[in-house]
């Protein structure tokens, strides 16, 4: 203990950290408040909002997801050329001849898929549990551009190991966009490069799984972290609100036993 003591006492320790040991409230604040990956967090949270019941981990498990899938994709692309002669070799090199590369491109897939599973659910929970209440409406609606920029990762990587499935799938797709009044025809030559699903579509669905969009999500990501701290960090229902009717489609709330009591003092007035 007192060799720690003295290690956290010294110079070059207080030049990084800048702060002892957490050993006391306003020092477990500070090492929050100082460092530079926990600052989005606040320094105390109830233990109410920490409950597994309280949000399922749904939202911390997507984000864990998202960060496996932005290291197995950057190993992914060390191996994988956006070319047409080259995507359907590569994907079967990673397969056969790569040392675990048939572990690292399922481990990419699966938890493509997961993400989306969770959150859906992140999003089912939130509207059930009536969270994009105010002022929280402003961060429901960063949580369903995400929602929508998962789905549209998953989609985009749906074309890149170019085999038949993938070229259908994205043909098909594409050709439902199509179908869109006025601007169908637009967005598919947009998302084509072209008319037909052909290397252009490639490079493209490349760009936007593996740059844009991972991009976008990020932002979105780091502005969804800051307004849950900006709301009051995730924190389960108050009692008061618990007692109080809320329209879900009007946002109207209403309180039974005020309302029981008014109707109750207008018959009195009445008779």
């Amino acid at each position: 203990m007192k060799l720690i003591n003295k290690i956290t006492a010294g110079r070059i320790w207080r030049s990084i950290f800048r702060t002892g040991l957490p050993s006391t409230n306003y020092r477990r604040s500070l090492v929050i408040l100082n460092n530079f990956f926990l600052h989005l967090h606040p320094a105390k949270v109830k233990k109410s909002s920490i409950k597994f019941t309280t949000t399922f981990y749904l939202g911390g498990l997507s984000f864990a997801l998202f960060l496996i899938l932005t290291v197995t994709g950057i190993f992914l692309m060390f191996y994988y050329h956006p070319a047409v002669p080259l995507a359907y070799r590569d994907m079967k090199d990673l397969e056969f001849v790569v040392s675990n590369g048939k572990l690292l491109r399922n481990l990419h897939r699966w938890s493509a898929h997961a993400m989306v599973v969770t959150a859906s659910l992140h999003m089912l929970r939130v509207f059930f549990t009536r969270a994009f209440h105010p002022p929280r409406e402003f961060n429901w609606v960063i949580g369903v551009f995400l929602l929508l920029i998962t789905l549209l990762l998953s989609y985009t990587g749906y074309l890149l190991p170019w085999d038949q499935l993938a070229y259908w799938g994205v043909s098909v797709g594409t050709n439902m966009i199509k179908a869109m009044p006025v601007v169908g025809d637009k967005i598919r030559f947009l998302l084509l490069g072209g008319n037909i699903t052909g290397e252009n579509a490639l490079l493209r669905f490349y760009v936007l799984h593996c740059v844009i969009l991972p991009l976008v999500l990020s932002v979105l990501v780091g502005v969804h972290f800051w307004r849950i701290r900006k709301d009051g960090g995730l924190q389960a229902e108050s009692a008061g609100r618990l007692s109080e009717k809320t329209d879900l489609i009007l946002g109207e709330k209403t309180n039974p036993r005020k309302d029981e009591s008014l109707v109750h003092s207008n018959s009195i007035r009445s008779k």
